[in-house]
């Protein structure tokens, strides 16, 4: 007897039990294939996470492992850094010193045959532990007598730049030449004005 074709969906209660038996079976399937979507495909997708997350800590690990390995070349390396910056800050004058390199930048110009037309410090510039001072500088002399001075402002104990050159002629009679240029110095900042100087960046 073919019972498929005479069930009543609204009176299941009355169904052939094999109709029942075929409905239990589809019903159980059903459940076990949305169990299998919902909680075996999220394990997988939690599977794909761990083995990404594997692999960005195993190259965290190996990175971390180079550097553990280059521990002693990198503090070798820092001290290195130490000892060139005090070397350089011991180039730096304090404030009590300036007063005696500019006089030092002075006689190296009159020593090197040169005649100071302009001198004049402008306002220090405090910048992180140092401050600029900007010399304006006009001196007259000849060619090679700039030269002198360039090449004895290298050999200053302390730190001293020239900047924005500017040379002509002194007049049309003689071979006497005029150079312009600013000169920059430095000095370190003692503690008071480093804090100062950090208050003032705040605000």
């Amino acid at each position: 007897m073919d019972w498929s074709q005479n069930l009543d969906f609204e009176n299941i209660g009355n169904w052939p039990k094999p109709a029942k038996a075929t409905v239990v079976v589809l019903t159980f399937a059903l459940i076990l294939s949305l169990g299998y979507f919902w909680d075996t495909s999220s394990l997988f997708k939690s599977l794909d996470t761990a083995k990404n997350r594997e692999a960005d800590l195993r190259q965290l690990f190996e990175q971390r492992q180079s550097l553990a390995s280059n521990l002693d070349q990198y503090k070798s390396q820092m001290k290195e850094i130490e000892r060139r910056f005090s070397r350089l800050l011991a180039q730096l004058p304090g404030k009590t010193e300036v007063h005696e390199l500019l006089s030092d930048i002075s006689r190296t110009g009159v020593s090197s045959g040169l005649e100071f037309e302009l001198f004049k410090p402008e306002t220090e510039e405090p910048i992180d532990f140092y401050a600029e001072l900007p010399i304006q500088l006009q001196v007259r002399g000849r060619y090679h007598e700039f030269g002198n001075f360039v090449s004895e402002i290298a050999t200053l104990s302390r730190i001293v730049t020239l900047h924005d050159f500017e040379i002509r002629q002194h007049d049309k009679e003689s071979d006497e030449l005029v150079l312009k240029a600013i000169a920059k110095t430095y000095r370190y900042l003692d503690e008071q004005e480093i804090k100062d100087l950090a208050q003032s960046k705040k605000k």
